[in-house]
């Protein structure tokens, strides 16, 4: 299970005093303790779940990177990208552009969507054949750059 190798290379972030990586690792390990418990039913994660968490920690870092960014703390963002990194070694590999582009365009050849009214159909429809492994920033572009 995910959740496994990630308290694995804790351990071993920790034998090798890597400070940023076991950092890391304990907000991800938290908020999936966090996430089991939340919710209506007490459960633990699948890896499913546990990808999920580790998406929002992403999310969550690169938006704090933005920030700090433009706020000059240029050193704070770079910290932040740093994790960023760590926790992208527990994501599936992300599409490419081309690869974007082709599931769009067959998405689109599939349902004849075509105006702007269907950008929600379209953007479920894509979603679905993408299943998280693109940014959805990048995703609504391109849906509505089809989208006449």
């Amino acid at each position: 299970m995910l959740i496994e190798q990630i308290r694995t290379d804790l351990i071993t972030a920790t034998k090798a005093k890597a400070t940023v990586t076991q950092r890391t690792l304990r907000s991800v390990i938290a908020a999936v303790q966090e996430a089991e418990v939340s919710g209506d039913q007490a459960a633990k994660l699948d890896d499913d779940g546990v990808q999920a968490v580790v998406k929002a920690q992403v999310k969550r870092r690169i938006d704090a990177a933005e920030a700090f960014a433009s706020g000059g703390a240029d050193d704070r963002a770079a910290a932040e990208r740093e994790e960023i990194v760590i926790l992208e070694g527990y994501l599936p590999a992300g599409l490419s552009d081309d690869e974007l582009e082709a599931i769009v365009a067959a998405v689109f050849a599939e349902h004849g969507f075509s105006s702007q009214a269907d950008m929600g159909k379209a953007m479920k429809a894509v979603n679905a054949e993408v299943a998280g492994r693109a940014d959805g920033r990048a995703v609504a572009a391109l849906v509505k750059s089809r989208l006449s």
